[in-house]
């Protein structure tokens, strides 16, 4: 029996998004990675901040579909604080390699105080792929740039890096992708995750940022490629919308 990807992979991969951090080389209107050589920050002039609470931001997840017609279920508020929790406490202990990768994982390790945030998923047995889509809003647009330009600032070493943690060894590396969402700046890369005993992983991470309003879209699976980019750009394009 194969030895599945558990935390601190997964948890790993839902935090990051749910922060709605990225770094990374820019393509189009800005196109980047979670963990790759990072470019000059989005220019596009920022949409004006509006206040969301966390029942706006679930209402919105919960009108969502995923690529096969099947609506997103909600994960309860409670379980995702407790994923913060969990996440948070793996990256305290963890060991990155190189070692400046742990200063990126520290930057993303926040949620800025008065942050609202959501998220939702849904399984596809026929593909065994998970997808997680997670929305935040931030008080003030500027305060999200900045979180950005941290974590960009912190990625320039981590294209390819190991994490051991959870008596785990994990290997990632990240390759950009090209794809653009509705918001001021859009964020993508493929993320491929190696156990030491050779199992493999695949995410797709896609962000849309705008104004004060980040989505991020992740679909994980064995065999998850780019081609899967379409999906998740009309799932954070829809939540952007109503930014």
């Amino acid at each position: 029996m194969k030895r599945r990807i558990t935390p601190p992979a997964i948890i790993l991969i839902a935090f990051l998004a749910l922060t709605g951090c990225g770094a990374g080389t820019s393509t189009g209107a800005a196109t980047a990675t979670s963990a790759t050589t990072p470019a000059a920050a989005p220019t596009a002039t920022p949409t004006p901040a509006k206040s969301y609470s966390n029942a706006d931001l679930t209402g919105l997840l919960s009108t969502l579909k995923d690529a096969q017609g099947q609506p997103l279920t909600v994960i309860p508020a409670a379980q995702i604080d407790q994923g913060i929790i969990k996440a948070k406490e793996v990256l305290k202990t963890a060991v990155f390699t190189p070692e400046a990768c742990k200063v990126f994982a520290d930057s993303n390790a926040q949620v800025p105080e008065g942050s609202t945030y959501a998220a939702g998923t849904t399984v596809s047995a026929t593909d065994k792929t998970t997808t997680v889509v997670t929305v935040i809003a931030l008080k003030d647009a500027q305060t999200m740039t900045a979180q950005l330009n941290a974590s960009q600032a912190a990625a320039r070493q981590c294209q390819t890096f190991t994490l051991e943690a959870a008596g785990q060894k994990i290997t990632t590396e990240t390759t950009p992708v090209d794809a653009s969402t509705d918001g001021d700046a859009s964020f993508a890369a493929l993320t491929k995750q190696s156990l030491a005993t050779g199992q493999t992983q695949t995410a797709l991470t896609i962000t849309g940022i705008k104004g004060n309003l980040a989505a991020t879209a992740v679909k994980a699976g064995p065999a998850v490629t780019q081609h899967a980019s379409a999906e998740l750009t009309q799932l954070i394009s829809t939540i952007l919308a109503h930014g």
